[in-house]
């Protein structure tokens, strides 16, 4: 197996986590065919999922996302958030390029808290907490999501740089610390919807997240 880590510091350490290479398999979708790739990270953590089209490798600008695992939205079609559009527009726009990298990063449901501490936030937002005082109201981090391992899988499909297909600037800063440089910003513009609103509007009031293109 093959493993791959982000470069160390001065004592050695790698500065992000190191990501091991299970499987590799091809998976054809309704969005055309993909290389799927799973990876575990080392010392027991997830398994994350690098669907990739196209040749990637040392190629720049290569189009990305960083799709956080959330069952409701991408599975069951929840119209509480905006996952499940944003990762139907996200692999369109691959699949229109013929070239690009989608990695679904599991342990990130629900900002990191977990599918039963979102079901809980859920029913606090029916109480009318907005998604960030929910979170608070169970002592839990408004945003727990890590994305260490994404360097080290990016850099083993020998991605150099990417244009970013997301809304969380989060994802910017950490790729940016971790030496993959972002070329673009790739908005995914997903109209608002009654069930939603509150939630797309609080994330951009309070987590600083983009909500259309001028933002």
């Amino acid at each position: 197996m093959t493993t791959s880590c982000d470069p160390s510091n001065e004592d050695g350490k790698p500065t992000g986590e190191c990501v091991v290479l299970q499987a590799v398999a091809t998976l054809p979708t309704k969005y055309g065919s993909f290389t799927a790739h799973v990876f575990r990270v080392v010392d027991g953590g997830a398994e994350h999922l690098a669907l990739v089209m196209g040749d990637v490798a040392d190629h720049k600008s290569v189009l990305t996302r960083l799709h956080s695992e959330c069952l409701t939205g991408d599975v069951l079609g929840s119209y509480r958030c905006d996952c499940g559009e944003q990762l139907d527009l996200a692999l369109r726009y691959i699949a229109a390029e013929g070239r690009g990298v989608l990695l679904y990063l599991r342990g990130h449901e629900g900002r990191g808290i977990g599918l039963s501490n979102k079901i809980l936030a859920y029913a606090l937002q029916e109480q009318g907490r907005d998604t960030v005082e929910a979170n608070l109201d169970l002592g839990l981090p408004d945003d727990s999501r890590e994305y260490d391992s994404v360097a080290a899988i990016l850099r083993m499909l020998k991605v150099t740089s990417v244009r970013l297909m997301s809304n969380n600037p989060a994802k910017f800063g950490t790729l940016a610390k971790h030496g993959i440089p972002v070329c673009e910003r790739v908005a995914l513009v997903i109209p608002m919807r009654e069930e939603n609103e509150r939630y797309v509007l609080t994330k951009r009031a309070k987590l600083g997240h983009y909500v259309d293109e001028n933002d």
